[in-house]
This record gives C-alpha cells, sequence and structure tokens, in this order.
C-alpha cells in the first residue's frame, strides 16, 4: 500500500539553461508550487555555460532564440546580433536568472547521481553527489539532450602531452596564438570553432571523416529598424513559429525544384544562400527533403559553392559530401568556414580513408604511420546525445526498472517527452 509522505519539494528541476530557468519561473511563481533546482555548473547558463570554445555561436536568429513567456522581457532585452555569439546568450541568460530571482533556487555545482521513484512513500528520491537525498513528488529534467560531451574513444588519448580541449566542456581562456592545434570533429562545433582558430594557430590540422553540408548563417549586427518591427508584432512571430515545423516561420518555400527550370533553381538557391540561415534547407523548396532528385539539385548546388571557395580543388573535392542525402545529417551555419582552407597555416586530412590509429604524447598518429606533431588538442567529437543526460541521472521508476534497460535498444517515448 502507498503510505503519503510530505516530500521536501513539490518540484526537482535539474539545469539552469533555458528549460530550467522556465520551468523554475513557471511552477513556482505561476503555479505556487515548491520547486528546487541542481545544476553541476557554478551559475546559470546550462549548455551556454560549457560551451565557450572559439565562434561558438547560436544558429537560430536571436529574435526566435529567445524566452516568450514574458512580453517585458522581449520589449526590454536587446540583441546585438540577428545570430548572438555565446557571451551574449550566456548574458541574456543570467539577466533572466536576475530579473525573476531564479538562482534563490538552484543549488550550483552538485550533480545529481541517481534518481529513484519510492512506491510506498508516493515521491522521488533524488541523490546528488554531495551525499545528500532530496525528495520531491515531480521530477522534472531540463538537462537538454545535448549536454553530456561524447567520452572520446580514440587509443591514447590520455597519453597526450599538450592540452586537450572539448568544444563542449571549454575550459581554455589561453590565447592560441603560435600554437600548432589539430582538431578531430567538423561537425557544428567543429566547424564554428575552425573558423576563428585558423585565425589564431601557428598550424591547424583538421581531421575530417566526414565533410557536412555547411551553407552561410549570414550573421549581420541588429538593425534598429527591423528590431523596432519585430518587437512590435511579436505575437504574430511567435504563433508563426510555432506553427512551423522548424520552429522558425520562414514562408518564401517554393513548391518543387523538380518542376522549376535551372535558372529558377538558380534563382532561388542564391537567394536563401545569401540570406542565410536554414533557409535554403527548409525555405526553398518544398521537395528537397521528400523526393531524391530534388534533394540533389540542393546538394549539387552547395557543392559548387564550396568549389567556388576553397582555391585548392582537391582540398575542395574533400570539403563536399558525396556520401549522405543532404539534410540526413544536420546541416551546419558557417561563417568564412570554406576560406579557412585557403590559409596556408590550415591543412584538411582525410581519416575516413587513412583513419586515426592512436594519440600519442607528440600528437596525433595515423593508420599510414603519419605522425602530425601538436600542441593543443581540440576534440569536437560531439556529444552522448538525446539519451545521455537522463541515463547519467541514473533513473529508476516503479517496480525497480531502470530507465536504461528499458532504453537499452533504443529510447521510445510519447511524443519525445514521457515514458511509462
Amino acid at each position: 500500500m502507498t503510505s503519503h509522505h510530505t516530500p521536501d519539494h513539490d518540484v526537482i528541476v535539474v539545469g539552469a539553461g533555458f528549460a530550467g530557468i522556465y520551468a523554475i519561473h513557471k511552477f513556482r511563481d505561476l503555479m505556487g508550487l515548491s520547486v528546487h533546482g541542481f545544476d553541476a555548473a557554478d551559475d546559470m547558463g546550462g549548455t551556454w555555460y560549457w560551451n565557450r570554445y572559439p565562434g561558438a555561436r547560436v544558429d537560430i536568429e536571436s529574435v526566435h532564440y529567445s524566452y516568450s513567456f514574458s512580453e517585458e522581457l522581449q520589449q526590454e532585452w536587446h540583441w546585438t546580433e540577428r545570430y548572438p555569439a555565446q557571451p551574449e546568450i550566456l548574458r541574456y541568460l543570467q539577466h533572466v536568472a536576475d530579473r525573476f530571482d531564479i538562482r534563490k533556487d538552484i543549488t550550483f555545482g552538485t550533480r545529481v547521481t541517481a534518481v529513484t521513484w519510492d512506491d510506498r512513500a508516493d515521491l522521488w528520491r533524488v541523490s546528488t553527489d554531495d551525499g545528500t537525498v532530496t525528495t520531491c513528488r515531480y521530477f522534472v529534467s531540463g538537462g537538454g539532450t545535448l549536454s553530456v560531451p561524447k567520452i572520446p574513444d580514440f587509443p591514447g588519448v590520455e597519453t597526450f602531452a599538450g592540452s586537450t580541449l572539448l568544444t563542449g566542456n571549454w575550459r581554455e581562456d589561453g590565447d592560441l596564438t603560435g600554437q600548432r592545434l589539430g582538431i578531430i570533429g567538423t561537425g557544428s562545433s567543429g566547424i564554428q570553432a575552425i573558423s576563428e582558430i585558423a585565425k589564431q594557430a601557428a598550424s591547424l590540422v583538421v581531421l575530417q571523416r566526414t565533410p557536412k553540408n555547411a551553407t552561410p548563417i549570414g550573421n549581420y549586427p541588429t538593425d534598429p529598424t527591423e528590431e523596432m518591427t519585430e518587437k512590435a508584432r511579436y505575437g504574430d512571430l511567435r504563433a508563426a513559429a510555432r506553427n512551423h515545423f522548424l520552429g522558425v516561420p520562414y514562408d518564401e518555400i517554393q513548391p518543387s525544384a523538380i518542376d522549376a527550370t535551372p535558372e529558377q533553381r538558380r534563382v532561388v538557391f542564391d537567394d536563401r544562400w545569401e540570406k542565410g540561415g536554414f533557409r535554403l534547407f527548409t525555405d526553398s523548396f518544398g521537395d528537397i527533403l521528400t523526393v531524391q532528385e530534388a534533394n540533389d539539385h540542393a546538394a549539387n548546388y552547395i557543392r559548387d559553392r564550396i568549389r567556388e571557395r576553397v582555391s585548392d580543388a582537391a582540398t575542395a573535392e574533400l570539403l563536399c559530401p558525396t556520401t549522405y542525402l543532404y539534410g540526413t545529417k544536420r546541416p551546419p551555419l558557417e561563417t568564412d568556414y570554406y576560406e579557412a582552407f585557403n590559409r596556408s597555416t590550415v591543412s584538411l586530412v582525410d581519416v575516413d580513408t587513412n583513419p586515426i590509429a592512436s594519440v600519442v604524447p607528440e600528437g596525433v598518429r595515423l593508420t599510414d604511420g603519419t605522425l602530425h606533431e601538436l600542441d593543443i588538442l581540440v576534440l569536437a567529437t560531439g556529444f552522448d546525445a538525446c539519451t545521455g543526460p537522463l541515463l547519467a541521472m541514473n533513473i529508476t521508476g516503479r517496480d525497480g526498472v531502470k530507465i536504461a534497460d528499458e532504453w537499452a535498444d533504443g529510447p521510445q517515448t510519447y511524443l519525445g517527452l514521457t515514458a511509462a
């Protein structure tokens, strides 16, 4: 039989990023519940606290990548760029936390190590790495899907004599000038980091396994007239965003790339390329994500633009994706990424045909024996995505069933939100 106990809090929230901040405000201020939060970081920010690598920037426009729950907040905050960089997003989140007095209900520097359902007491027991156990009726994870960096599995990585830096947990504020750097990974974080590191390093070796369909972000300083117009119609913008599958209200999509003439396709592709953001991906032609012939037109266009921007023909071909369809890997956004490879100090190494054999004290050794000597090794190797944050909290539900066991063959959820 269930014996009801009074929990320490109605709700415990993990995470002090976008989701965690809003959850505390919603449950505490709007619903009148007792709420407490935990975060492993020393301050607010979530992923924008940890991801401080050079070039870290959001790829959704600031007008959309912001809270909508407070009209006053929407009107008072001023973004300096269309696509803000990490320091500005962190300032925004800390401003929101101060404005709504969020910090008082968060314990920082504390990691949740276990979450266990007590059926007899009808509550959750939340264990943290300081040895305490806190109880609650509702446990809410605001830990995100991209917050646990993937543990590098390269043999010998622990033997590297230089500095090893992870883009997902960047703890380095030093000057990279004059250093010999190598970077493994060319996803969104790697592409952003490469663009900036190339401008500083004495040499940069980019170890690429799979090239990406990177397209221009189209960033620019906030235009006062544009900002005024958007703030005047924020309600309409939010409604349109909520009814768009990407969450941003692009509205210029054309019916079909197949039905268009080559000249018409070029006009549309050029326009979306110049405007930047995810417009080429989601706001050019409606059949790009559903019909391979249409997808091929977009992929060929991107490859042609890469070849225009990279001086060395062989390097350009290595940067052109050919082994997967456009959009089946996340298409990163970039600024000056391809131009980085025109620098004499930057070299591109194909580790698909010549894989990394091991990391050694001097640097990275490839299968054919080639050694790239480095002072700093940057690992842009991604995250233990989606399930990682929840599995790291060791959640055990009713009858001792662990979520790790339930998800042994992959996660199964209802609407991505709940699991029995």
